[in-house]
């Protein structure tokens, strides 16, 4: 069997229509369905059916299209070995990553990575929803995730997922505040107060969630933005508390904001690398995963340093 072929079915699995996979493989949707026809003539079975207006794989096409993978796995890693004996991490790299990870981290990588020549790694940055992590993997080789403790969605999907830090979730409160005395704040200590929160479905949400069911009482969300800095601006202001990562924030700003430690819940998100499992065996990807932990390892030394 064609292993172009091959792939095709595989991105069918993945993205679930004909169209989608055209856009994605710049192909024409006629062009692919071609392709997928022989490709079925060559395994001599019934690998997609009609469904509505489109296309699902049979029984057969999803077992193929897992055969696929492993094709794609097995050779990524062939390549992965001949670049380690050359000793070369070539070629482009594409990440996306959300944005407060990618100002913690991305800056001080890239400049770890500057030494390689003929390696490009090309960024961008997205604060898309829990659900939407995975289908990144399909668009860009590294995604930067981040998600609660047993929250997130990527299990199950056949991904590598590379673990690149643990970020305690602080309370941050304007300096004049009357808990800004406070070592540590308690679900009950903060409840009642008003807040600036995330949009329905971001993970910072279910921390707040886990704080009304602690205390049987419902916070008061009066603003809801992505943007982290816009949410410490409204806590400078004196318009409200959120909950604000420890090591991506602007941290205690004397006069403005302090950070206060979140007692008797479990407030911490992960920070993770989701990838395709053939894109994970690239020597390239893997050296800039390997670069990702590296910042992420001293961007938590140089904040217990701080703290000790």
């Amino acid at each position: 069997m064609d292993v172009q072929r091959l792939e095709l079915l595989r991105e069918l699995a993945e993205r679930g229509s004909v169209t989608a996979v055209a856009l994605a493989t710049h192909r024409t949707p006629s062009a692919v369905s071609q392709q997928l026809k022989v490709l079925e003539r060559e395994a001599g079975l019934p690998l997609t059916k009609r469904s509505g207006r489109g296309l699902v794989l049979t029984d057969a096409g999803r077992a193929l299209a897992a055969s696929a993978t492993d094709i794609a796995v097995a050779l990524e890693r062939a390549t992965a070995v001949w670049d380690t004996f050359r000793n070369r991490a070539t070629g482009d790299v594409s990440l996306v990553t959300f944005p407060t990870a990618g100002q913690m981290l991305l800056p001080g990588a890239l400049q770890d990575l500057a030494g390689h020549d003929g390696l490009a790694v090309h960024c961008t940055d997205m604060d898309p929803e829990l659900s939407d992590f995975p289908a990144l993997t399909s668009e860009y080789d590294i995604v930067l995730a981040h998600s609660m403790r047993g929250q997130h969605t990527w299990g199950g999907r056949g991904l590598t997922s590379v673990p690149l830090m643990t970020e305690p979730l602080d309370v941050g409160l304007p300096t004049g505040h009357r808990l800004a005395g406070r070592v540590s704040l308690g679900a009950g200590d903060v409840v009642g107060e008003t807040w600036i929160g995330v949009p329905v479905g971001y993970p910072f949400g279910r921390i707040l969630h886990d704080i009304e069911l602690q205390t049987g009482s419902r916070a008061r969300v009066t603003q809801r933005f992505a943007d982290m800095r816009l949410i410490e601006s409204f806590i400078m202001a004196g318009l409200g508390i959120a909950l604000v990562p420890r090591y991506t924030s602007s941290g205690d700003q004397p006069g403005r904001m302090v950070l206060k430690p979140l007692r008797g819940l479990d407030a911490e998100r992960q920070i993770v690398a989701l990838m395709r499992p053939d894109r994970a065996e690239r020597l390239a990807v893997r050296t800039v995963v390997d670069a990702l932990r590296a910042r992420a390892a001293q961007v938590q030394a140089e904040h217990a340093a701080a703290a000790g």
